[in-house]
């Protein structure tokens, strides 16, 4: 099996792959593949991002987000790509998972244009970004071409849907009370 060349750049705290952003340092690896325009990502994000960041301050897991572009398609500005661009310029700033969080809590609809790049800046500056750094990353595209990437080494391992969660390798249910259980055992 061949993979993609990994981009020129990756975000900070990106996988030793480039195919993602890790969060935390425990021992258990669960990985979670997104797509910021998923309607069920944001289901999972916003009932599971309690009991993931438990985990996480824990120091239970190493948490790693994939950000995909599943769902360019379902938006006439390729929304995906550009909120996981975005992502990766948060990450940058040491935010990633506070503004994947915010990007689902503002979702935009299916079909449309989804949130303009002034927003996307609006909400890094809600989480504490530094608007400048964070602009200036996204206006220059820095990570426009790592969301195609991501998602072609999320498909060569098989995902077919986001979200797709992995605790140490193995699938487990979209859940914050299933992860845990797992990583429990795991542990």
């Amino acid at each position: 099996m061949t993979h993609p060349a990994v981009p020129s750049h990756v975000p900070a705290s990106a996988t030793p792959d480039g195919d993602g952003v890790v969060v935390g340092a425990g021992p258990v690896t669960v990985d979670v593949y997104i797509d910021f325009l998923c309607p069920f990502c944001r289901h999972f994000e916003l009932s599971a991002s309690d009991a993931l960041a438990r985990l996480v301050s824990d120091g239970q897991i190493s948490l790693a987000y994939h950000p995909m572009n599943f769902l360019d398609a379902a938006s006439t500005t390729r929304y995906s790509t550009r909120a996981a661009a975005a992502s990766g310029c948060a990450s940058d700033g040491g935010r990633f998972a506070e503004y994947a969080h915010a990007l689902f809590v503002s979702q935009p609809p299916e079909g449309g244009a989804g949130l303009t790049d002034a927003q996307l800046a609006e909400l890094a500056i809600s989480v504490g970004l530094d608007g400048p750094a964070f602009t200036g990353c996204a206006q220059r595209g820095s990570y426009l071409d790592w969301p195609p990437y991501v998602t072609a080494r999320a498909t060569a391992r098989g995902v077919q849907a986001t979200p797709t969660v992995l605790v140490n390798g193995v699938p487990v249910p979209a859940s914050g009370r299933m992860i845990a259980r797992k990583v429990a055992r795991a542990g």
